[in-house]
């Protein structure tokens, strides 16, 4: 067995080399094809470990005799893992032939192990690989040299490897081109939904779950503000079976239990949630998604009962209405979408539209700064929708019934460190954005509203409607105010006339010591 090398104060060595390990698949396997590899392996490290460090416990406290029973495991969240489902078993074949083959038997194993983990790792996946046996094993050394439950880590273990697989996530969506958005929301944009919607109760959904970030961002949110998780319900569906796998090894890293429903499936053909009504909803619906329907399919849904049926070419109104039909009648939902879902009037989009303003479900429009996501350049701006806008004393929220607040947040963001083209929002940004909605709200910890030209805007549905229902914060905003130096426009002229002087002088010069070269050329102007 290789040895344990201790583990660093932070994470950033363990990150740098998995990624160094990672690359070294490169030739061998597809870039897309990475995440399946390591995380699956992380994630089998991860559980391994738990149940190593429960297992020394239960034998010190009750004695080695009870190190095989299954509810001494459980009863501190700790999965039991029959031998050949360790990753002690991987380690043991490591150097040997067949490394792939045992690695797709321990996670077998571990899929049996427990009904929760059923339909979260790849099946028979390493096999059908044909990864080059060295280079696996080599990434096997690496993923064994991680420590996770270290006692010299500041972090707990689910923090640690949280951020590793977090770290990854981003990596790999960076890599992949237009594929990584399908799995993953970068994280500034995940947090700024959560700091706005706050979700500390009640039922959490993600129509398009992805690798689950919204999920854990909330979990976040609530442990950072000292609540329990236990007063949430995770409930979210993904088409992509492996984004799902994903996902499921997201949650169960941290602990989390969600119900991401039976399978795989398109969320339009079969909601694997039909009956549940959402306090809080979460999602990054693919952007434009065209084609999403055929001609005469869905037509007489009941998610577009209210509204008009969401047109064929263009799938972003029918994420609206599916994800409020499935809002409770105190719910509240934020999501990201194309800037043109903000004033796009074809194939009776303006119409759903002005009936969602009209129906005052419409709470916050944000415009976001350009170059966040990995994989698209397209403007996208945040919707926030709510079922009820009354007053509510226990949340210190003031009557907000036919008002909408408006925030262009264009402006900020600034290029990731190392990257040409990658930008993100600072926590400074995300807090001022989230404040600024919350004072709105009436929620006095935020200080008094004003808006703010240029930034921010409470504007009416009388308001909305004298912009033809367009929800586009910058024909609310206006322009920020120009700050005053303090100097006349007398004294501005005088100084500017006096620059233009000199450079026309220095122009003149310029053009006679030109012309003096031309003409020792013998050529005369």
């Amino acid at each position: 067995m290789a040895k344990k090398a201790p583990i660093a104060k932070t994470t950033t060595s363990i990150e740098d080399s998995l990624w160094e390990s990672a690359n070294k698949l490169r030739g061998n396997i597809q870039s897309s094809e990475y995440k399946h590899v390591v995380l699956s392996l992380i994630f089998l490290k991860f559980i391994s470990d738990k149940f190593e460090k429960r297992k020394k416990e239960i034998e010190k406290e009750f004695g080695s005799e009870f190190v095989n029973e299954p509810d001494f495991y459980k009863m501190k969240n700790v999965f039991f893992l029959p031998e050949n489902a360790r990753w002690s078993h991987i380690v043991k074949h490591a150097k040997q032939d067949g490394l792939a083959i045992e690695i797709d038997s321990v996670m077998t194993a571990v899929e049996k192990s427990d009904k929760s983990f059923a339909g979260t790792l790849p099946d028979n996946y390493f096999s059908r690989l044909e990864i080059d046996s060295a280079r696996l094993a080599s990434l096997v050394d690496t993923i064994n040299n991680i420590d996770t439950i270290a006692s010299e880590c500041e972090l707990s273990e689910e923090d640690l490897v949280g951020r590793v697989y977090e770290y990854f996530l981003g990596k790999f969506a960076a890599s992949e081109g237009q594929r990584g958005g399908e799995f993953y929301t970068p994280k500034c944009v995940v947090t700024l939904l959560t700091e706005m919607l706050e979700p500390f109760q009640g039922n959490i959904y993600d129509p398009c779950c992805g690798s689950g970030g919204m999920f854990v961002q909330s979990l976040k949110f609530i442990q950072a503000h000292q609540g329990s998780q236990n007063n949430v319900a995770i409930h979210g569906q993904e088409f992509t079976s492996t984004t799902r796998k994903l996902a499921k090894m997201n949650l169960a890293i941290r602990g989390i239990n969600g119900d991401l429903g039976e399978e795989s499936a398109d969320t339009f053909f079969k909601d694997q949630h039909p009956d549940l009504k959402a306090d809080y909803i979460m999602a990054n619906p693919p952007f434009n998604q065209s084609k999403w329907r055929g001609d005469a399919e869905l037509t007489d849904d009941p998610r577009w009962a209210d509204y008009d049926t969401p047109p064929v070419g263009n799938a972003n109104y029918a994420w609206i209405m599916h994800m409020i039909s499935k809002l409770s009648n105190k719910g509240t939902a934020g999501f990201v979408l194309a800037n043109g879902s903000m004033s796009s009037t074809t194939s009776g989009e303006g119409k759903i539209r002005e009936q969602i303003i009209k129906d005052d479900l419409v709470e916050c429009m944000i415009a976001l700064p350009g170059q966040l996501f990995y994989t698209t350049q397209i403007p996208v701006c945040l919707w926030f929708l709510t079922r009820n806008k009354e007053a509510n004393k226990a949340k210190d929220y003031r009557d907000r019934r036919g008002e909408t607040l408006f925030i262009d947040a264009r402006n900020m963001g600034s290029l990731i460190e190392g990257s040409r083209k990658q930008k993100e929002l600072s926590v400074e940004e995300i807090q001022e954005i989230a404040r600024t909605f919350h004072a709105w709200r009436g929620e006095k910890k935020d200080g008094e509203y004003q808006d703010q030209a240029g930034f921010c805007k409470s504007a009416t549905l009388e308001d909305i409607a004298k912009h033809d229902f367009v929800l586009t914060p910058g024909r609310y905003v206006g322009a920020a105010e120009e700050v005053d130096d303090g100097v006349s426009f007398v004294e501005k002229m005088a100084t500017l006339t006096s620059k233009l002087g000199e450079q026309f002088a220095e122009s003149a010069t310029l053009e006679a010591e030109i012309k003096k070269n031309l003409a020792g050329l013998g050529y005369e102007l």
